[in-house]
């Protein structure tokens, strides 16, 4: 391979949000990588919030949690996920943490008693903040997604710092479009026209599109890539087809049937030999072949958006649960279960008999709690597959402590601070952050090491002593109470290295086939050819069951 600087890939939206340039960055970035080069991601969000912490997960989807803390947008789980490389908090960026560090900077006289203007000084700090996450990656090639849509206000100065990179280095700097051409009737033709407008917008701001990955529902045929081509000034080879497909897996390998690689090192001026997708192809004809169907239900509260919402704000679990059935050769059934249907209805619980196991994700406040508890017993007393994550392990607890232990008021003091068995408590250290006030990037975030007990389901999975998992919650098992839980059954598998933390609570196998809870999020760091082992066994469990 014959290089000579590093280069840089942005790519933006059209037409509207949603549109998967996510999903499209991280497959380039499987492309390049294929091909030999270090690939490093980076997503600038158009949020003035400082980070993704504290937004609502039915308004933005989940906040995804890197290993150094960072909360951060759901598509930086898709480049880990497709890269198979842990991200840092260099690799994101949002207007409002652009703007504090330029304020800070001009606090702290950092531009020495200069008049600071937007333009420049927020596009060079874009700018540096890219050359930096270059740097620490040591990449070849650096792929930025800029939230958004071309042609909206939020994201100008983000493309006025790619303008500023394509006039100083025209070589090695690319931009996308990732546009939706959308169709009224099966029987009608895709549409163009919105795309040819999306390239227009782009144009106001002095920039022109590289590529146009053209999203549609069916694949683009050659009279709408010559009309785009034509009316877009490029050449019809530089429009790449981005049909639907039924597996996220498959999208660079679709994207190569129109030679995305090889158009992409010829416009950076790169040379490399290597081509080699060989184990993400057997990864996508594995999850085709796949017959044996196995039912997973979902116990969660984000209906309200509907099921669109729902699924954005739980993606990483979804991904977990694809990656591990992958793996066992079944395909999976995710459903939703709305677990306030449980509080109402009692009856509504033997809906559970038809899954082969069930999730309780993470989450935050009172709503459906109730219902939760309701589907977590019925779980563990029909021996049907249990998994709980985060706030479904806390419950998991409260739920053994109500109707094992017979303590009938427990409860976590989230939902109920003045409850006589508080099993579930926030950590000293957390309760004055909360005093004060002090909400964003304050809770127990990112990677922390847990030590796997032996002769458990927990340490039978993972295979070792000593894993490391990422956090995100504020509330802990009541240390208090962890003997006389033990005494009566529950097993804490997993604990800090201090043991004052409880990291996994299960049952032994021959009370219950799979009923493992966790504090930490196993789904974050599960891998399209490396499934969280956790995640791996309750498939396994959930298999058999069916």
């Amino acid at each position: 391979m014959t290089r000579s600087k590093a280069k840089f890939i942005f790519v933006v939206g059209g037409v509207m949000s949603g549109v998967g340039k996510g999903v499209a960055s991280a497959s380039i970035g499987k492309i390049l990588q294929s091909r030999g080069l270090e690939v490093t991601s980076i997503k600038i969000d158009p949020y003035v919030n400082v980070d993704a912490g504290t937004m609502n997960p039915t308004e933005h989807g989940e906040v995804f949690v890197l290993d150094d803390g960072t909360e951060c947008d759901q598509d930086m789980g898709n480049y880990e996920r497709f890269l198979d490389r842990d991200l840092t908090g260099a690799n994101y960026m949002t207007t409002g943490s652009v703007y504090r560090t330029v304020i800070e900077r001009e606090r702290s006289m950092g531009y020495g008693g200069r008049s600071v203007s937007v333009v420049p000084h927020i596009p060079l700090e874009v700018i540096s903040r890219l050359e930096h996450a270059r740097a620490l990656a040591k990449a070849d090639i650096v792929i930025t997604e800029i939230g958004g849509t071309a042609g909206e206000y939020e994201n100008v100065l983000f493309l006025e710092a790619v303008r500023m990179m394509k006039f100083k280095h025209p070589g090695d700097v690319l931009l996308i479009l990732v546009s939706h051409l959308p169709i009224m009737s099966d029987d009608n033709e895709l549409k163009t026209k919105p795309t040819q407008h999306a390239v227009r917008a782009l144009n106001s701001v002095a920039l022109q599109p590289d590529l146009i990955l053209a999203r549609a529902k069916y694949p683009l045929d050659q009279k709408r890539k010559e009309k785009i081509a034509f009316n877009c000034s490029l050449r019809e080879q530089d429009i790449i087809s981005a049909p639907n497909v039924d597996s996220l897996y498959e999208i660079p390998i679709n994207f190569e049937k129109d030679d995305l690689g090889n158009l992409i090192l010829k416009k950076l001026s790169l040379r490399v030999r290597k081509r080699d997708l060989h184990d993400w192809r057997k990864l996508a004809e594995r999850i085709r072949a796949a017959k044996d169907v196995v039912k997973i239900g979902i116990v969660g509260k984000y209906f309200s958006s509907g099921k669109f919402m729902l699924a954005d704000s739980y993606i990483s679990v979804i991904e977990a649960v694809r990656h591990a059935a992958a793996a066992a050769g079944v395909r999976p059934e995710i459903e939703w279960l709305d677990a306030e249907q449980f509080e109402h209805d009692r009856r509504t619980l033997k809906k559970l008999n038809e899954y082969g196991g069930i999730i309780v994700p993470g989450g935050f406040g009172s709503r459906g709690v109730e219902g939760k508890l309701k589907a977590i017993q019925y779980c563990r007393e029909h021996k049907i597959p249990y998994f709980g994550l985060c706030y479904g392990m806390q419950l998991a607890v409260v739920e053994y402590a109500r109707n094992v232990l017979g303590w009938h008021k427990a409860n976590t003091t989230e939902i109920d601070p003045k409850t006589k068995y508080p099993v579930i408590d926030i950590l000293p250290e957390q309760k004055k952050m909360m005093e004060e006030k002090k909400y964003g990037g304050t809770m127990r975030l990112g990677a922390y090491p847990a030590v796997l007990r032996k002769g458990t389901i927990a340490r039978e999975a993972y295979g070792k002593e000593k894993i490391s998992e990422r956090h995100r919650h504020r509330y802990e098992v009541n240390p208090a109470y962890v003997a006389r839980l033990e005494r009566a059954g529950a097993i804490f598998s997993g604990q800090s290295p201090s043991r004052r933390l409880m990291e996994v609570m299960e049952l032994p196998r021959n009370v219950h086939p799979f009923f493992v809870g966790t504090q930490f999020h196993p789904e974050l760091k599960s891998r399209p050819l490396r499934p969280n082992p956790l995640f791996r066994e309750f498939i396994k469990a959930s298999s058999r069951k069916r």
